[in-house]
């Protein structure tokens, strides 16, 4: 039988939409032609948003978008559309919170259709190909629609005006007046607690984590608390720390983590966090590694650092892209390796994929690979001869007879049981994990989206500084500055000052969204402290003001996602909840209030004309624009608690004056990283251009210079400084004073 030829998406640079080309649906990419074609034979659009490395999409393309008969019923009544969600946050988020609010759930697939005037009037995540699941097939599902259209196209036109008209009013529905500052501070305080007790209500005692199977982690619920026990001290602050802890040591322990090559997995279908969804994203390896080094912060456990070191190490070596870019993830599917066991239904000679294929071992793989030191490794990583995955937790029989690496025992019984020192029984099972990450190197990996997405590497620019700052290594510092170069020079426009959103075979012709800006300027400042070049500040100053003027809302405060030229975005939503990524105006409010403590904004007169931009007052209306849901529902915006707090702070600084990477000055800087502590707000006064520059804006650094010849540590709080140190234990005490 002839080759299928290619359909309009083997034209785009998504992974995702490629993986499509050669269905027989007849798929237009979102965009003016797909909406024309619609308006024209007057057909509803079927949007189908998904992306690359998604399960239920790739069971979904399996079943029905690859089934000849179902194609020709999509392509007979519908004009099928797909969206790259990752490409498209806003169109995601759009047809996301209409499903949401329509059917009580939402998730990938995402199956929306809409008028030709994008307006949604049904909607819901995936379809089997026929009644199963306690779900209506898809194809009946296409021919009621069908139907209804038309029989009673009036009333859907109806239903996706009104749900139209509903989205548009939508950000409003967290808008609240603003308040004087002491209401303000009173319904911070209270929202802060409020989260900090509801995490506590729903902790998991025995596995870490937050209610139920599944779990997933959400780096935000660990930034705030450890800004929550950064802000009460080490005793108050001592609950906090043990629920970020335990929840991350139990992470680290179980499947969901590589125990192999290091960085997690999306997320644990138990509450163990042992059967992980095998899919590896770049989101979460840059902001678990940041918790991974707070908890080191917090605990002082080494064992929190090793846990960090694996993911970044992962992220570099199998996420690099070219240039210094980092791609976006790893599939959770993959072929089955030759030496594995087939499916029962399989077809000789039939390449075949399944979910954690490239990650499971067999007993005996493991035996022949291990030899003598297999019993030891075995009893440490929980292998077992039948495999160590229960049946219920195996629904597709895809994981019988293998194993999922966790670590079943502490390092110390392993070592008594073995008659070794713990530190030469980890050795041994550190040399285990290397013979087996360097044979399943011979194993077909899982697929790679390689596009890089300038969220999501604002979001490892921070990580990496973090890592550089938290341990005194400054190859990491370097490794982030290398990433920032790349987005700078390729997915930067200089002459407008625009960011794009992604980089696959060149720059895509996607303008960056709000999570683009927010994230990078994020990045930015983490770098600026860490290695103190002041481009990099300078940059997240032009970047914050390119962002106020394509997101900001100059009626509510806070930030659209969107812009507001696109035709195609029938209502402009805003973020409220601080998920897997943390809302963009999270973030917003956090860097705003960095940058009135950085830029000494914060230091000036209320309306002096020298106050301008006023990044502090914007930092207000934004977080006062999400007030109702932050008071409703704090624990829905951690991350948006955290830029509250340090909005309620007075200004926290530290300055060295010194020459930036000279061992007096980095012996300072390391001090400022030991321990978990209030956030506060680091400068260099370099006795250059950078000094010049943050001078011009706040004049009291010109004065600050080394003492005697040395590094010279200036700690100043709520417009106070100390006496400066050159010291760092004189520095160290200042600190814990």
């Amino acid at each position: 039988m002839p080759a299928r030829a290619p359909n309009r998406l083997a034209a785009e640079r998504s992974p995702y939409l490629r993986q499509h080309a050669h269905n027989p649906v007849d798929w237009h990419p979102w965009g003016a032609a797909a909406f024309a074609r619609a308006r024209t034979e007057q057909k509803p659009i079927f949007l189908s948003i998904g992306y690359a490395t998604c399960h239920w999409c790739h069971v979904m393309a399996r079943e029905s978008f690859e089934d000849a008969a179902i194609a020709a019923q999509l392509n007979r009544d519908f004009v099928p559309v797909k969206v790259d969600r990752e490409e498209r946050p806003d169109v995601d988020r759009l047809y996301m919170t209409y499903v949401q609010a329509a059917t009580g759930a939402g998730g990938w697939p995402l199956s929306v259709w809409l008028t030709p005037e994008l307006q949604p009037f049904f909607g819901g995540t995936y379809f089997p190909p026929d009644d199963r699941y306690g779900r209506p097939g898809f194809p009946a599902v296409l021919t009621a629609l069908a139907q209804a259209w038309a029989g009673q196209r009036e009333q859907l036109v109806a239903e996706g005006a009104r749900v139209t008209e509903a989205l548009r009013h939508y950000p409003e529905a967290g808008a609240a007046a603003g308040g004087a500052e002491g209401t303000l501070a009173a319904a911070a305080d209270a929202a802060i607690e409020g989260c900090f007790q509801q995490l506590a209500g729903s902790f998991d005692p025995a596995y870490g984590g937050f209610g139920g199977a599944p779990k997933f982690p959400r780096p935000a619920v660990f930034n705030f608390l450890f800004r929550y026990a950064a802000a009460r001290g080490a005793a108050e602050g001592a609950a906090a720390v043990r629920l970020a802890a335990v929840t991350l040591r139990r992470m680290a322990e179980g499947g969901v983590q590589d125990h192999v090559g290091g960085g997690f997995h999306r997320y644990s279908v138990d509450a163990e966090w042992f059967v992980p969804h095998f899919e590896k994203m770049l989101y979460d390896q840059a902001q678990l590694a940041i918790s991974y080094l707070e908890a080191r912060q917090a605990t002082g456990d080494e064992r929190y650092a090793w846990v960090a070191r694996g993911i970044l190490d992962y992220t570099l070596r199998d996420l690099a892209g070219p240039g210094g870019g980092l791609c976006s993830a790893e599939d959770a599917d993959s072929v089955i390796p030759e030496s594995g066991d087939r499916k029962p239904d399989s077809h000789p000679g039939k390449e075949e994929h399944a979910e954690g294929a490239f990650y499971l071992w067999s007993k005996a793989e493991i035996d022949r690979l291990l030899g003598d030191a297999a019993g030891m490794f075995g009893a440490h990583f929980d292998v077992q001869a039948g495999g160590n995955v229960p049946p219920e937790r195996d629904p597709h029989g895809e994981f019988r007879g293998k194993n999922i690496l966790r670590q079943r025992q502490p390092l110390a019984d392993t070592a008594r049981q073995a008659g070794l020192e713990p530190e030469a029984a980890g050795d041994r099972l550190q040399a285990g994990l290397t013979r087996l990450r360097d044979a399943r190197a011979q194993r077909p990996r899982p697929a790679r989206d390689d596009k890089i997405l300038t969220a999501w590497n604002g979001l490892m620019i921070s990580a990496l500084a973090k890592a550089g700052q938290v341990l005194s290594e400054p190859d990491w510092i370097a490794r982030a500055a290398g990433v920032a170069d790349f987005l700078r020079r390729e997915l930067h426009d200089e002459s407008t000052g625009q960011l794009y959103r992604s980089f696959r075979e060149g720059r895509g012709d996607i303008p960056g969204f709000a999570e683009d800006y927010a994230f990078l300027i994020q990045g930015l400042l983490d770098l600026y402290e860490a290695g103190f070049d002041i481009g990099w500040l300078q940059w997240a100053e032009r970047l914050q003001a390119k962002m106020d003027e394509l997101f900001w809302d100059s009626a509510a405060g806070g930030y659209f996602n969107s812009c507001a030229d696109d035709p195609a975005i029938i209502a402009r939503l805003k973020e409220d909840y601080d998920g897997a990524e943390p809302a963009p105006g999270s973030v917003a409010a956090l860097n705003l209030v960095r940058l009135a403590w950085l830029t000494g904004e914060s230091d000036r007169p209320a309306g002096s004309a020298a106050a301008a931009p006023g990044y502090r007052d914007r930092a207000r209306r934004c977080v006062e624009s999400a007030r109702r849901q932050w008071e409703r529902a704090p624990h829905a915006l951690p991350q948006l608690l955290c830029a509250l707090e340090l909005l309620m702070a007075p200004p926290r600084t530290v300055v060295l004056a010194g020459t930036p990477g000279a061992d007096d000055f980095r012996a300072l800087a390391a001090v400022l990283h030991e321990r978990l502590g209030p956030r506060r707000a680091l400068l260099a006064a370099d006795g250059g251009a950078g000094q010049r520059w943050l001078a011009g804006r706040a004049p009291y650094l010109a004065a600050m210079t080394p003492r005697g010849g040395r590094a010279t540590a200036y700690v100043c709080e709520d417009f106070t400084c100390r006496e400066p140190v050159t010291e760092p234990a004189a520095l160290r005490r200042l600190l814990q004073s």
